[in-house]
Order: C-alpha cells, then sequence, then structure tokens
C-alpha cells in the first residue's frame, strides 16, 4: 500500500519591507511521503520570499512537469516557475523555456557549491533566470502539521518565528 501526503496547515503572516508586501496567508501544504522536514521548510521559505495571492504550491515533488510553486496569469501562462534543490540542465532550460521568470532556490551548502561550479557557465545564457542559495541549518525542528509562522523580510534577511523558536535565514544571490 502506498503512503499518502502529510496535510500541513500553516497559518503565516508575512511583513516583507523590501518588497513593502504584508499580508496573512492560509496555507493547506501537502507533504510528500519522500519529502523531508527540511525541503518542506525550504518551500515555504521560497513561498515567503515571493508571496503574493496568485502563487501556489504545485505538485512538486510528485510531478516532473511542474516546479514546487509557481505563479499563473489568468490567461495560464507561466509568470513565475520557483525550483529548489539542483536540477538539470534540461529542466532548466524547460523551465525557462516555458515561465517568464525562473528561480531556482538551493539549500544544501556542500551540495549546491558543486551544483553550482558545474551549471554556472550553463545558467549564463538564460535571461529570465536567477539562483539563489538559501542559509537555513536546522529549520526542519520548526516543521509540525500545524504552524503560526511570523515571518518578517528585510534587507535580504529573513527572520522566522513561531511559539517556540526564532530562526534568522540569509539568501545569498548567485545569478
Amino acid at each position: 500500500m502506498a503512503l499518502s501526503s502529510t496535510i500541513n496547515k500553516v497559518s503565516l503572516n508575512i511583513a516583507d519591507m523590501d518588497r513593502h508586501y504584508y499580508q496573512n496567508h492560509e496555507l493547506i501544504v501537502a507533504q510528500h511521503p519522500s519529502e523531508t522536514d527540511f525541503r518542506f521548510m525550504m518551500r515555504l521559505v521560497a513561498f515567503m520570499l515571493n508571496a503574493s495571492e496568485s502563487l501556489r504550491f504545485t505538485k512538486g515533488i510528485d510531478s516532473d512537469d511542474e516546479p514546487d510553486l509557481w505563479q499563473k496569469s489568468l490567461s495560464d501562462e507561466i509568470e513565475l516557475w520557483i525550483d529548489l534543490g539542483q536540477p538539470d540542465e534540461k529542466r532548466i532550460r524547460k523551465a525557462c523555456g516555458r515561465a517568464k521568470q525562473v528561480i531556482i532556490y538551493t539549500y544544501h551548502q556542500r551540495k549546491a557549491k558543486v551544483w553550482w561550479q558545474q551549471q554556472q557557465q550553463k545558467c549564463q545564457r538564460f535571461s529570465n533566470l536567477s539562483v539563489f542559495h538559501i542559509h537555513a541549518e536546522d529549520l526542519d525542528s520548526m516543521a509540525q502539521r500545524s504552524m503560526q509562522l511570523q515571518c518578517n523580510i528585510q534587507d535580504g534577511e529573513i527572520y522566522l518565528t513561531d511559539d517556540n523558536s526564532n530562526f534568522t535565514i540569509t539568501v545569498d544571490r548567485l545569478k
């Protein structure tokens, strides 16, 4: 019997001083059985950094045709494609061809560094691609099935709090 996804409910209050975006989001996010708590939290961080009323979580790990998050226009064009991890060149090329803007967030320092050294030259040709590295060690300790999070973003740093813990997350731009 196949394992089913875990359903997580997240009440997320975002105060993004860099983009002047202030909103509360009530999210229901599925976590695939093979997805770690850390990767799940990285998807939430990617949402926080790009939050809008039309940004949506997708099937993610379950689908090769969809990113982890995307934002579509009313005419169903992909405005923003967000992937996590270290996608291969074929996936990057596909994303850049389908979306107006593509963002990749890497998150494991050593793996990301090796991946970026291999992909950096290849990625230079995509003008609609941005690549960032997220520094957020031990963030998986915050993951729960029901969360109430306060996110403050200022000067490129994320300050994330819940009832029990505080995290400062930094994001480095690679491209």
